[in-house]
Order: structure tokens, then sequence, then C-alpha cells
């Protein structure tokens, strides 16, 4: 197995065809197929699945091309380090539940990290799907929460997968509603409060069980109910019906601006541990864990301008 090779089959994955990876590489078609046909018989596995169809990553593929990616970028890494090298491309998969801190702090690790040349990805996806994606390395990181009534059978689906869970931070339940809503003008809502109007919230898919909701109290049954499937059209219908969804009160002044939404605290007992989930046999690499740090700064710097914001009111 050479680095060549891992770099062959990074190419084909990412470009989806033999022809186009070769192209890319300034190499042989021919050349590039052999060379990853002789890694599949070194080690024993079919990376491909080949077809009339084309050329798509086989099981043991997508596990291996997480592994090939982590090789490559530490190669390049070194090269960096000892040889001076100064376009190694970046690499960093990041799978989230629907928070806009963590759009904020993958946006301001580019402008303080990012390389001339990157390769990055940035997933706000179902709850099932963020596990799935780091346990097959599609994703170096996941971000998702635990609290008191999901924490048993999350913790129990990532300790199977062999994942573990590392706390960012506990923020305290808001509620997201529109600036201009009834109860905006309220210093604490409670659920009562919120009976008569439209509860938002992220549909998870086949997986739709209460323990994979991303919003807390997902058990109490609601009036009105809807579900979506990105952030934009949660944030068109809290504006547009006066709808709400729970969340951590954690936002981004920045992406939130000009949206007309904001948050509120919901009182309630219970809390929301933010955090994030990795493979329990993976370092992980310099990016992330400057990703990871901004995070929880973020977090910080939300905190003191909620203290001095309660300040002012008094």
């Amino acid at each position: 197995m050479t680095l060549q090779q891992l770099k062959y089959v990074i190419a084909v994955a990412d470009k989806g065809s033999m022809t186009e990876a070769a192209k890319n590489l300034d190499i042989s078609q021919p050349s590039m197929t052999k060379a990853i046909r002789e890694l599949e018989k070194e080690l024993r596995i079919k990376i491909f699945n080949r077809s009339r169809r084309g050329i798509d990553l086989s099981l043991e593929g997508i596990e291996f091309l997480g592994y090939a990616k982590q090789v490559v970028e530490q190669s390049e890494l070194l090269e960096d380090k000892y040889f001076g090298s100064k376009n190694v491309k970046q690499h960093l998969q990041i799978s989230s539940q629907h928070y806009s801190f963590v759009v904020s702090a993958f946006m301001e690790m580019i402008k303080q990290y990012g390389n001339d040349e990157y390769d990055l990805t940035l997933r706000e996806t179902r709850t099932k799907e963020i596990i799935e994606d780091v346990k097959h390395l599609r994703s170096e990181i996941g971000i998702l929460y635990l609290n008191g009534f999901n924490e048993k059978v999350i913790m129990k689906y990532i300790d199977e997968n062999h994942l573990v869970f590392y706390d960012l931070f506990v923020a305290t339940p808001h509620v997201f509603i529109s600036k201009y809503h009834p109860l905006a003008d309220k210093v604490g809502i409670t659920l009562e409060d919120l009976s008569e109007y439209p509860n938002l919230s992220f549909e998870q898919g086949e997986y739709n069980s209460f323990y994979f909701s991303e919003e807390i109290l997902s058990t109490i049954p609601r009036k009105k109910s809807i579900k979506v499937s990105d952030r934009a059209t949660l944030f068109n219908l809290i504006v547009g019906l006066n709808g709400y969804t729970l969340c951590s009160g954690v936002i981004s002044d920045e992406l939130n601006n000009g949206l007309d939404v904001v948050t509120r605290p919901l009182e309630v007992d219970d809390n929301i541990r933010v955090g994030y989930i990795m493979r329990e046999d993976v370092t992980l690499s310099y990016l992330a864990n400057a990703y990871l740090e901004i995070l929880q700064n973020q977090f910080l710097a939300s905190e003191d301008a909620v203290f001095e914001e309660t300040i002012e009111d008094e």
C-alpha cells in the first residue's frame, strides 16, 4: 500500500469517475485503475463497486476512505512542517444538528486557520446520520446534544458504534420566536404560554423517534406541530406563522442579523448538553481541535452577552 494509491482512491471517490480522477491527477486512466485494483487485492477488500452505471464506494470502501484521508492529511502536514510546502490542502468534515453557532464557528475557523487551499464539509443533518457519518469517517466530528431524556438511548447507540462523546457546554433551554411574536416582550416563557402557537421541529426521517429529536420536550403533545428539514424554512415559519422552536439559546448574531428572530428563556427544569462525538480510535486533526476551541469560545461570548444584557435590564 502506497501513499499514491491512497490519493488515487480519494480522487476517484471525489470525482465519482476513474476517468475524471485520472484526468485531474494527470495520469492515464489504465494506470490508476491498475493501482487501485492492486490495492484492493493487497487489502483483500472491494473499495469500489463497478457497474454500467458507473463507480461508487462499497461499504468497506466508505470506511477505508476515512482512514485514507487521515493518512494523506497527516502526510501533507509533515511535508508542510519539514519541507516548507505552502500549498497543503486542509481537510475537515463535520456533521451537526441544525445550530447557527456551529456555522458561525465554522466560518471563523476558516478566517483564522484557512490556507490558500482547503476542502471542507459541513453537513447539517439528522441525529442518526450524524452518528453514522462519524462511525464511517465521513465526518471527523459530529455535533449533537444530550439531556436527561435522550441520554441513555443516544449514548447506547454511540457506544455500540465505538464512538465517544465529549461535552462542549451546557445551556439552559430557550424559545426561538419572532421579535414581533406576542410573547417576545416576556422575560421568561412557559409551556402553557406556547400552547396556542405552532411548534416547529426538525424531522428525523425513518428515525423520527422522540429520542432522536433535535428539540427537548419532544414527547409533550402539541395542538399544532410542523416538521421541517432545514433552518431557512424553520425561520420563515417562525416569522410568518408566529411559530416557535426550542433551542439552546446560543445563537450567532452575525448569521441571525436581519432574520427578525430572538430567543427567550423557557421556564422548565432541564438543560442541554451540547457536545461532539468522534471515533474512539481516531486522533483529531489540528483543524478539528481549532474548530472545537472556537465553538467553546463562542458559547462563552454568548454567555457574557446575556449577562451584560441582564445587567442593563436591571
